[in-house]
């Protein structure tokens, strides 16, 4: 049978199933018109067209009359056909009822729209797993505003998703590779693996990391022992939550108002307070060579520079005043959603970091 070839790569079960139902309800209807073209000619001694012509006035019931007054065996076989072909229509109709009341029409035209703009992003963060955790992740980003989008094998999950229009998802398994380039894995920038089982988050890493080499990869591990495992893969980071949940509650016995703190800051709380990490090179050339004093960062945008990492990777907090801006080097700063477009806007040359 034909492939219906919209998507370019059919991988959506639910609609798979619809288009099967399709191709078997055409194959019937075809059946049924040859079966009664041959049945006409071999009883009746009809010709080809006229064969066809009483096929097609038999079973679409129009009643425009016979041809020829039909024998005796004829007559039975035009209502055998006629029997026959309300069975395959009513599947048919069926058939392309339930793919258009359902909703899975629009379904699938939505899946597409997002197919094609996946396409088209680069520098992008690809999550894997929509659980808790991709969630969490997920609303961060958003906030944010960083480019992203999800892949996620489970129904229900993808169903919570589709009525959601503010990010992008692609239903499939991270474990396939053919899944992890649809998401564009060559051109991300990094990718987030939070599945529920830390053999699929080995695989998925490890899968990742050959598809790019250059890719970042953050992965989940629910086990401590599977840490290492996870690093041998390719991961650059690897996230315990359990003992970062661990850290969290000793420090809410030892620290309470340090813990509210950044828990204010880490956007946890109502404020839209936001820490982020800029590359000096993306500075206009009017700032580079000067030090963060004579740069006034604070007066013209409200951010806080709170940390600065030099071009080989060492960090200092809070840093001084007298500090000049090289390239190579990365400004921490803090502030909240206004100012921190604020610095962008004033201090980058495109106005917006890649």
């Amino acid at each position: 049978m034909f492939k219906l070839q919209i998507y370019e790569a059919l991988r959506f079960e639910k609609t798979a199933r619809y288009l099967k139902r399709f191709n078997r309800s055409l194959l019937a209807i075809i059946f049924v018109i040859v079966l009664g073209i041959i049945g006409f000619i071999v009883l009746e001694n009809y010709t080809l067209s006229e064969a066809f012509y009483m096929t097609i006035v038999t079973i679409s019931t129009v009643g425009y009359g016979e041809v020829k007054e039909l024998s005796e065996a004829g007559r039975w076989f035009a209502s055998i056909l006629i029997i026959l072909n309300m069975g395959v229509v009513a599947y048919a109709v069926t058939t392309v009822t339930s793919f258009v009341v359902e909703g899975e029409l629009n379904k699938y035209l939505k899946e597409y729209r997002v197919y094609r703009k996946v396409q088209e992003l680069s520098d992008h963060i690809i999550i894997c797993g929509f659980g808790r955790h991709g969630q969490a992740i997920v609303q961060e980003f958003l906030k944010n505003e960083v480019p992203f989008v999800v892949i996620e094998s489970s129904e229900q999950k993808i169903s919570e998703m589709q009525v959601q229009d503010d990010f992008l998802f692609l239903e499939g398994n991270a474990t396939h590779d053919q899944i992890l380039i649809e998401a564009g894995i060559k051109t991300a920038k990094s990718l987030i693996v939070t599945m529920g089982d830390d053999a699929d988050n080995v695989f998925v890493t490890l899968s990742a990391r050959q598809l790019n080499p250059r890719l970042r990869i953050i992965s989940r591990a629910i086990d401590q022992f599977s840490e290492k495992k996870l690093i041998r893969a390719g991961a650059n980071h690897v996230v315990l939550p359990e003992r970062l949940g661990g850290f969290y509650m000793a420090t809410l016995v030892r620290k309470p108002e340090v813990v509210e703190f950044f828990t204010l800051i880490s956007n946890m709380g109502n404020a839209q307070i936001l820490f982020e990490e800029i590359e000096c090179d993306l500075f206009g050339n009017e700032y580079l060579g000067k030090t963060i004093k004579d740069l006034g960062i604070r007066g013209k945008t409200g951010v806080n520079i709170i940390g600065l990492r030099d071009s080989e990777g060492k960090y200092t907090v809070n840093p001084s005043p007298d500090t000049i801006l090289k390239p190579g080097m990365r400004l921490v700063i803090l502030g909240d959603t206004k100012q921190v477009k604020n610095f962008k806007k004033v201090m980058i040359k495109w106005g917006e970091p890649k």
